[in-house]
């Protein structure tokens, strides 16, 4: 059984794969906790029940220092050491356009894993946590290449920072036509992200000449996902998904 964990920016997940079933395993919010604040006793406390696994696998767009911690605690727990998982040239029947393949974030790289496993065509990646990031792959497995924009709620933040007499706002719907600030600060930063979503998938269509299937990934999918015209999967698990297939392959 291995163990694997997906530690991003604001949040670690993990889950236990046996090589047929993934089952989720702990999680645990980070989001504005300081390296030194988030200690590894936070990250120890979620391993107690969990059982030994005889591999530990990582995908990470964290800190060296969080990934550090995150080590040390699993150290605590079990024998096995972990394995980051690095963005390659190519693996799992995938082909990297980045010219510098590290340079891709994992996370990416293992959602198109993961699309290219399950879909037997062209597909697009948008995945919303942080960050926004869009990745186009076709059905041979090539890579497209992508886009990275801030998240609905990191683009709403750098406003309110600099916009001061936008001051404190209260919760909003989003709608197409705002009658207040705070809905039209609440439904211009996400229906921004939906719009550059659609038009990635547009141009992907062109790019492949077949409709591209939309697979709608990370901490915001299934809110971002109501909002889209065009259809789609919400797969927050998608990252996991596609972890395993590469630990098993690297095995």
């Amino acid at each position: 059984m291995k163990l694997l964990i997906d530690l991003g920016n604001s949040r670690l997940k993990s889950a236990l794969w046996d090589g047929a079933q993934l089952r989720h395993g702990p999680a645990l919010t980070h989001a504005g906790a300081s390296d030194d604040a988030l200690g590894a006793a936070d990250f120890s406390a979620l391993w107690k029940d969990v059982p030994a696994p005889n591999a530990i696998w990582i995908a990470s767009v964290a800190s060296t220092a969080l990934e550090q911690q995150l080590t040390r605690a699993l150290a605590e727990h079990f024998a096995v050491s972990p394995k980051f998982a690095r963005s390659p040239a190519s693996a799992c029947g995938v082909r990297n356009a980045y010219s510098v393949p590290a340079r891709l974030g994992v996370d990416r790289f293992l959602g198109l894993v993961a699309a290219h496993a399950e879909i037997p065509g062209a597909a697009v990646v948008a995945s919303c946590g942080t960050a926004l990031t869009l990745d186009a792959i076709d059905a041979g497995g090539l890579h497209l290449g992508g886009l990275i924009a801030p998240s609905p709620g990191l683009m709403r933040s750098a406003l309110l920072d600099r916009a001061a007499r936008l001051g404190e706002l209260a919760a909003a719907q989003v709608v197409d036509f705002a009658d207040t600030t705070a809905a039209a600060v609440e439904s211009g930063t996400w229906l921004a992200a939906v719009a550059l979503i659609e038009r990635f998938v547009a141009r992907t269509r062109t790019r492949v000449g077949q409709d591209p299937v939309l697979i709608v990934a990370g901490g915001a999918a299934r809110r971002l996902a109501a909002l889209l015209d065009s259809e789609h999967r919400v797969e927050p698990d998608l990252v996991l998904r596609g972890l395993a297939k590469f630990a098993d392959a690297s095995a």
